[in-house]
């Protein structure tokens, strides 16, 4: 029986583990984004690293200008199944990448003016020209999330600025954020107009970069909004761009599992058909602890578990949760809010089965747009 592309009429149809992206969801982020775009006179890019779901382009492009790349795969992706501009950014081009990369993309940003000096011959006047610039200045938390912490190799600091070079730039960009709020911009906005808008009357535009948590129920959009159109009458001459990744899929849809077995050694254990290593690896990174639909704290509710997942890996655990019910053999368990960054980041590791990708289109409508197999595991293999 053909898998891809199945409809379906009900969640207890779907397989297991599956990505549930709901489109409803989805498209309400995107008005919102679509939203500020207009007010604020800026364009809002879907940045791929975070948001690569590209059965849902055909509604994304509706909204949004485009796709900003972090290197030659997705690039092409951008270009075959997003079309309007690709904006790509990497911290280090690859001599036999770079021509391609160059056809591909409306702007091309570079990390270091040591990668602008090796390529420019080739790509000056074919596409736009940017730097990305380290403003030095984060409120990010975590260091492993912290594009300024101490020693960091994205950006250019002021100290290193060439200005010999401003002649092949076209534009700045600058990522100071991870999941934060308007005030983490305006800190890191002053940073970045301190050290290098004495450049700005040379360049055509500037992007903002990711990290901006706009479509988070408590984020202060019209903050945003004013902080933008403040910049842009500021600089009237400058496109503004910005490029978020998690703000597109933000709580657009859950990763389902299957309790495979319960067993106790001195409390409940719950394994489960997914895995925080292989399908939540962010989980474990962050780390943070994700939200399971109707769960409780340990010993919130009546009975608690931990739940893990089928690898070898010892601390393959997603944490102690409590459920009204004992948990069964069967029972589905709903992790929410992992479709932005956690599908990109998915492995094979044991060999385990990715997790099949569903848009739910409404309560009668779910499209298995994906299922992997063992070919899936091979592939990335020799």
């Amino acid at each position: 029986m053909k898998t891809n592309n199945l409809i379906v009429d009900s969640f207890d149809k779907l397989p297991s583990p599956s990505y549930v992206c709901e489109e409803k969801l989805l498209e309400k982020n995107l008005i919102l984004l679509k939203r500020i775009q207009d007010e604020a006179d800026v364009s809002i890019l879907l940045a791929l690293k975070g948001f690569a779901l590209w059965s849902t382009f055909d509604l994304c492009k509706k909204y949004l200008k485009g796709c900003c790349a972090s290197g030659l795969h997705e690039a092409i992706l951008a270009k075959e199944e997003f079309g309007g501009e690709v904006h790509t950014y990497s911290a280090a081009f690859k001599d036999d990448e770079i021509d391609e990369i160059i056809s591909l993309s409306n702007h091309l940003v570079f990390n270091s003016f040591n990668q602008l000096k090796r390529y420019k011959d080739k790509a000056f006047g074919k596409t736009s020209l940017g730097i990305r610039l380290n403003p030095e200045y984060s409120s990010v938390e975590v260091d492993l999330y912290n594009p300024c912490a101490p020693f960091s190799r994205m950006g250019t600091t002021k100290a290193n600025f060439d200005e010999s070079q401003l002649e092949f730039l076209d534009g700045f960009h600058f990522h100071a954020l991870c999941e934060q709020n308007v005030d983490a911009l305006e800190g890191a906005l002053a940073a970045f107009e301190d050290k290098f808008s004495q450049y700005f009357d040379k360049l055509k535009w500037v992007n903002f970069g990711g990290g901006h948590h706009i479509t988070r129920a408590d984020y202060d959009v019209e903050g945003l909004i004013k902080l933008l159109k403040d910049f842009r009458s500021r600089y009237p001459h400058l496109k503004v761009y910005l490029e978020p990744g998690e703000a597109i899929g933000w709580q657009t849809g859950y990763l389902v599992g299957t309790v495979l077995d319960v067993i106790n050694n001195g409390m409940n254990l719950a394994i489960l058909d997914t895995s925080a290593e292989a399908h939540m690896p962010d989980t474990l990174a962050m780390p943070y602890r994700a939200i399971v639909r109707n769960s409780g704290l340990a010993g919130e509710k009546e009975y608690t578990y931990r739940l893990g997942g089928n690898t070898c890996l010892a601390g393959d655990v997603m944490g102690d949760y409590s459920f009204d019910k004992p948990l069964e053999v069967g029972d589905k368990i709903i992790f929410e809010d992992m479709i932005h960054y956690t599908m990109v980041k998915t492995t094979t590791f044991n060999g385990i089965k990715l997790p099949s990708i569903v848009i739910k289109h409404n309560e009668e409508r779910y499209q298995i747009v994906k299922n992997f197999g063992y070919n899936d595991y091979k592939v990335r293999l020799s």
